[in-house]
């Protein structure tokens, strides 16, 4: 490929990124909290959906984004009802939740966007920062692209500073690490949890918002196409930090944006196989990776009662 060519896979790989960034962060807070969150594919869906319902209503990519955040915040709730009121088990909560989403969605697809599903939605445009977007190479790739991929990457180092600066953050660490042990430092370790499921149904439908009203301005059945698993397998490669979180989620992008340049030049390989390989990269990665992290102590144990 020549220079061109790369400048523009990047530029790409770094828009697909923000999506799975704003899952993945929602996730790390959670589980850092000791919650685990395996219902990222549904919260993504349900934001995805209810992003497109309401940008389509209100004229407006913003409102869509508000309506997808809400979404994700009300599955994000249900799962924190199943928890920590009715003490169901965090894994199981989550798998039912996903087939509840994917359930709803698919049904709720023609009563909402009609026998077609095919009504756009207003979607963001690229929004390019003054001179930066002029520099040769990083100005393509990193500041000409639509207002929510800045934000993503802001969000990774608030994350960051909030988890290492703030005693908020590392409050909600020690609700992940040794809940008991936080509790009788006068650390409201079911309230850290309840916020932390919360924020990251919110951020979850968010990304679901971006995949949808960043370019495809329609909702698909399963549109997410397994993206909320790989955002979950980015916290556990990333060891549970937001650099090395970016950094898995960035090798999966890159993998996703070779794979649709492939099949735009028409490589001779079937394109189930192109289409499958950042999954298989994601799971390579995982497999060689995963056993030099350490997850939090706590992380799925019940919270305790006070």
């Amino acid at each position: 490929m020549d220079a061109g060519s790369i400048t523009s896979l990047l530029a790409v790989a770094i828009a697909f990124a923000a999506p799975l960034i704003f899952v993945a962060m929602g996730e790390l807070i959670s589980e850092r909290a000791g919650v685990i969150n395996i219902q990222l594919e549904g919260m993504m869906l349900v934001g995805a959906f209810a992003g497109v319902w309401a940008a389509m209503a209100s004229g407006s990519p913003a409102i869509g984004f508000v309506g997808g955040a809400a979404a994700g915040l009300m599955l994000a709730l249900l799962h924190a009802v199943l928890c920590f009121v009715c003490k169901a088990e965090q894994v199981v909560s989550g798998i039912v939740l996903n087939i509840f989403a994917l359930g709803l969605t698919t049904f709720a697809l023609k009563p909402v966007f009609g026998p077609s599903a095919a009504v756009a939605a207003p979607t963001l445009g690229n929004l390019s920062i003054p001179y930066l977007a002029d520099l040769p190479v990083v100005g393509p790739i990193l500041f000409d692209q639509n207002a929510m991929v800045y934000v993503a990457f802001a969000t990774v180092a608030a994350i960051w500073w909030f988890l290492t600066r703030t005693t908020a953050g590392l409050a909600l660490q020690a609700s992940g690490e040794a809940p008991s042990a936080a509790v009788s430092m006068g650390i409201n370790v079911p309230r850290v949890r309840w916020m932390a499921v919360l924020t990251c149904g919110a951020m979850a439908g968010i990304g679901g918002a971006q995949l949808t009203l960043a370019g495809l301005g329609a909702f698909t059945q399963n549109v997410t196409a397994g993206r909320g698993f790989v955002a979950l397998a980015a916290v556990v490669f990333g060891r549970w930090m937001p650099a090395g979180t970016l950094l898995a989620i960035l090798l999966f992008t890159i993998t996703e944006a070779l794979q649709v340049r492939a099949q735009l030049v028409g490589i001779a390989v079937p394109y189930q196989f192109l289409v499958m390989a950042p999954y298989v990269v994601t799971v390579i990665a995982i497999a060689f990776f995963m056993k030099r992290g350490r997850a939090p102590a706590s992380l799925g144990v019940a919270t305790p009662d006070h």
